[in-house]
This record gives C-alpha cells, sequence and structure tokens, in this order.
C-alpha cells in the first residue's frame, strides 16, 4: 500500500501571510489540525499545526481583554510559527515507511510531493484507519494472539489447521518479534479453533470474540 492511495489529495493550506486567527478559522472549519503553508506561486514553505497556533494563542486565564487578544493575535503571521524544514514525502512512498517518518520525527502529517509540487497530505488518523483495516477492527470475528514455535513452516502449518476448519480469515498481523502473532477469523467456533492451534504454539496469549 502506497501513500497515493490513502493521502487526501488537494489539501487545504494557507499563506505565510494569513495570520493566526485565521488560519485557526481554516483548521477548525476545515476539521484539520495541520495546513500546509504555500506561497501564490504554489511553492510548498512550511507547515503549521494547531499546536503551533494554539502556543501563541493567549491563555484562558489572561487579564487581556477579547479585543486586546484579537489584536495581538492579528499582528502574528503564520510564517512566524510554522515549521520551515518541512519532511515530506512521495505518493510512491510505502505507507508504513511514512508511519516511520513521522514517528521518528515526530510529526502527525506529512505533505506529498511531486515534481516539487504539493499534490496531498497524509496523516496520522490515515495511518490510524489502515490499523483499523488491518486488525479487522470493524468486523465481527474470533481474534487470536499467539506466540508461535521457531520453527520453518510453522506459520503455514497454523493457518492451513485453520483453514481446514472451513474459517475465514479476516486479518493477520506478525509482530516484530516474529514470534507473536494477531489474527482474526470468522465461520468458526472458538472451542474449535482454540482445540485446533494449541499443539502449534508455544502460547495463546488472548483469544476473544470481537
Amino acid at each position: 500500500m502506497l501513500v497515493r492511495d490513502r493521502m487526501s489529495r488537494m489539501p487545504i493550506t494557507t499563506r505565510p501571510d494569513a495570520t493566526v486567527p485565521d488560519a485557526l478559522q481554516v483548521m477548525r472549519g476545515s476539521k484539520v489540525r495541520q495546513l500546509p503553508v504555500v506561497t501564490e506561486k504554489g511553492e510548498l514553505v512550511g507547515i503549521v499545526s494547531l499546536v503551533d497556533l494554539l502556543r501563541v494563542s493567549p491563555s484562558p486565564a489572561t487579564s487581556l481583554s477579547v479585543w486586546e487578544m484579537e489584536y495581538l493575535l492579528e499582528k502574528i503571521t503564520v510564517e512566524k510559527v510554522m515549521t520551515r524544514d518541512v519532511i515530506t514525502v512521495t505518493e510512491d512512498t510505502a505507507v508504513e515507511e511514512a508511519g516511520r517518518i513521522m514517528a521518528d520525527n515526530k510529526v502527525s502529517g506529512l505533505p506529498v510531493m511531486r515534481d516539487g509540487e504539493l499534490v496531498g497530505i497524509i496523516t496520522e488518523t490515515h495511518l490510524f484507519n489502515i490499523l483499523v483495516e488491518l486488525f479487522g477492527a470493524r468486523e465481527p470475528g474470533i481474534r487470536v494472539t499467539a506466540r508461535v514455535k521457531p520453527e520453518k513452516g510453522g506459520l503455514a502449518k497454523l493457518s492451513g489447521a485453520v483453514s481446514a476448519l472451513g474459517a475465514r480469515f479476516v486479518a493477520f498481523g506478525i509482530a516484530a518479534d516474529s514470534e507473536t502473532i494477531t489474527f482474526k477469523v470468522q465461520e468458526v467456533e472458538q472451542e474449535a479453533l482454540v482445540k485446533a492451534i494449541q499443539p502449534l504454539v508455544q502460547e495463546i496469549v488472548d483469544v476473544r470474540e470481537s
């Protein structure tokens, strides 16, 4: 799965000379938490997040009046609070690589570029939705987490045993340690499933209907 398959195309943007209140209004109206910052020529020059904007906004406990706060905020432009060194990806970046980049750099969104042009944005929300789909969270079934035996063909034996019961796999994932697996299946009884896989794993960590 690539970024192009999940990104939001034609992302909402803001200008460097936009004021903080203007940018906040755009975010709230569009229900987004980051805005790529582009010039009139369409050049990407930064990215601003909701956290960036709130950081320069007066505290609710301030003694300033509403008019004084608005006056001060109107003096602050996006270019003064945005991140200038923007980390980007391309449409051909794998989604897991985009997730790694976000996690490593502690950012919640990445502009997507094509030949120097902004064509989209991928955010943590996109990645959360992918996670939900990969683990079949919206599908009913029996969810199993187990530690498999460290032997060649172990996964093939396990999946074969489950399939032999007539079960249908909804999701299947392997943890980084290569021993812990989580899968979800349908069209099988829990008792029969546990009995079939018990001899093929080191330990059944968790089994539940979800």
